[in-house]
Protein backbone atom coordinates (compact mmCIF):
# COMPACT_ATOMS: atom_id res chain seq x y z
CA UNK A 1 0.00 0.00 0.00
CA UNK A 2 1.47 3.62 -1.12
CA UNK A 3 1.40 6.10 1.47
CA UNK A 4 -0.17 9.16 0.02
CA UNK A 5 0.75 12.91 0.93
CA UNK A 6 -2.57 13.14 2.15
CA UNK A 7 -2.45 9.96 4.07
CA UNK A 8 0.71 11.78 6.08
CA UNK A 9 -0.74 15.64 6.69
CA UNK A 10 -2.57 15.04 9.54
CA UNK A 11 0.77 13.23 10.77
CA UNK A 12 3.25 16.29 9.22
CA UNK A 13 0.72 19.11 10.93
CA UNK A 14 1.00 17.66 14.53
CA UNK A 15 3.10 19.34 17.17
CA UNK A 16 6.43 17.39 18.10
CA UNK A 17 7.87 17.64 21.47
CA UNK A 18 11.05 16.54 21.32
CA UNK A 19 11.97 14.76 24.31
CA UNK A 20 15.12 16.32 26.22
CA UNK A 21 18.21 13.16 25.75
CA UNK A 22 19.87 12.01 28.32
CA UNK A 23 23.65 13.24 29.14
CA UNK A 24 25.95 11.31 27.36
CA UNK A 25 28.44 10.29 30.45
CA UNK A 26 31.47 12.13 30.42
CA UNK A 27 34.67 11.02 29.27
CA UNK A 28 37.76 12.53 27.87
CA UNK A 29 39.68 11.85 24.79
CA UNK A 30 41.66 8.84 25.00
CA UNK A 31 40.21 7.62 28.56
CA UNK A 32 42.15 4.92 30.10
CA UNK A 33 45.72 5.51 27.61
CA UNK A 34 48.30 8.02 27.48
CA UNK A 35 49.72 9.19 24.46
CA UNK A 36 53.88 9.02 23.74
CA UNK A 37 55.05 11.38 20.93
CA UNK A 38 58.55 10.85 19.89
CA UNK A 39 60.00 13.43 17.14
CA UNK A 40 63.51 13.13 15.93
CA UNK A 41 64.45 16.89 14.81
CA UNK A 42 66.33 17.32 11.91
CA UNK A 43 69.46 18.97 13.74
CA UNK A 44 69.15 17.03 16.92
CA UNK A 45 71.34 13.92 16.17
CA UNK A 46 72.98 14.75 13.07
CA UNK A 47 73.60 11.46 11.20
CA UNK A 48 72.01 9.73 8.19
CA UNK A 49 71.29 6.56 10.08
CA UNK A 50 67.63 5.45 11.25
CA UNK A 51 67.28 6.00 15.22
CA UNK A 52 65.58 2.71 16.29
CA UNK A 53 62.84 3.46 19.44
CA UNK A 54 62.46 0.14 21.31
CA UNK A 55 59.20 0.03 24.45
CA UNK A 56 60.04 -2.65 26.50
CA UNK A 57 62.74 -4.24 24.60
CA UNK A 58 60.48 -4.62 21.46
CA UNK A 59 61.39 -2.07 18.52
CA UNK A 60 58.75 -0.07 17.90
CA UNK A 61 59.60 2.63 15.70
CA UNK A 62 62.48 3.46 12.88
CA UNK A 63 62.89 7.50 12.77
CA UNK A 64 64.11 9.26 10.00
CA UNK A 65 65.04 13.08 10.24
CA UNK A 66 62.26 15.27 10.45
CA UNK A 67 59.96 11.73 11.47
CA UNK A 68 58.08 11.62 14.83
CA UNK A 69 55.76 8.60 15.85
CA UNK A 70 53.35 8.27 18.36
CA UNK A 71 51.82 5.90 20.56
CA UNK A 72 48.51 4.89 22.80
CA UNK A 73 49.77 3.16 25.73
CA UNK A 74 48.48 2.17 29.10
CA UNK A 75 49.30 4.10 32.00
CA UNK A 76 52.14 2.95 33.71
CA UNK A 77 55.97 2.33 33.91
CA UNK A 78 57.25 2.47 30.20
CA UNK A 79 60.97 1.51 29.61
CA UNK A 80 62.27 3.18 26.25
CA UNK A 81 65.96 2.62 24.88
CA UNK A 82 67.18 4.24 21.57
CA UNK A 83 69.70 3.40 19.23
CA UNK A 84 71.34 3.66 15.68
CA UNK A 85 69.73 1.72 13.08
CA UNK A 86 70.42 0.84 9.46
CA UNK A 87 73.44 -1.02 7.13
CA UNK A 88 77.20 -0.24 7.47
CA UNK A 89 78.19 1.84 9.87
CA UNK A 90 74.28 1.92 10.96
CA UNK A 91 74.05 -1.46 11.90
CA UNK A 92 73.29 -2.18 15.69
CA UNK A 93 76.04 -3.29 17.92
CA UNK A 94 76.04 -6.56 20.55
CA UNK A 95 76.48 -3.43 23.21
CA UNK A 96 73.53 -2.87 26.09
CA UNK A 97 71.69 0.51 25.19
CA UNK A 98 71.02 2.70 27.67
CA UNK A 99 67.25 2.71 29.09
CA UNK A 100 64.85 5.50 29.91
CA UNK A 101 61.86 5.00 32.26
CA UNK A 102 58.67 7.47 31.72
CA UNK A 103 55.66 7.47 34.28
CA UNK A 104 52.73 7.67 31.47
CA UNK A 105 49.46 8.75 33.74
CA UNK A 106 45.97 7.91 31.69
CA UNK A 107 44.57 10.88 29.56
CA UNK A 108 47.74 12.96 29.41
CA UNK A 109 49.77 13.78 26.07
CA UNK A 110 53.39 13.84 26.53
CA UNK A 111 56.33 14.72 24.21
CA UNK A 112 59.39 14.20 24.02
CA UNK A 113 62.46 14.53 20.89
CA UNK A 114 65.91 12.58 19.98
CA UNK A 115 68.50 14.29 21.10
CA UNK A 116 72.42 13.11 20.89
CA UNK A 117 74.43 13.63 24.20
CA UNK A 118 77.79 12.60 25.99
CA UNK A 119 76.28 9.46 26.93
CA UNK A 120 74.02 9.03 23.51
CA UNK A 121 71.10 9.04 22.30
CA UNK A 122 68.71 10.33 25.04
CA UNK A 123 64.75 11.35 24.97
CA UNK A 124 64.27 15.46 26.08
CA UNK A 125 60.70 16.80 27.07
CA UNK A 126 59.30 19.00 24.18
CA UNK A 127 56.92 21.35 24.79
CA UNK A 128 52.87 21.22 24.67
CA UNK A 129 51.57 21.61 21.48
CA UNK A 130 48.37 24.47 22.43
Amino acid sequence: MRLSYLMLAPLLASPVVAQPLAPLPATTQGEGYAVLIVSRERLEVATTCEVALYLHDQMAARLHQGQSVSFNLPPGSVSLRLGLTGTGPCQDGINQLAGQSLELQAGEVRRYRIAMGSDGLRLHAAPALN
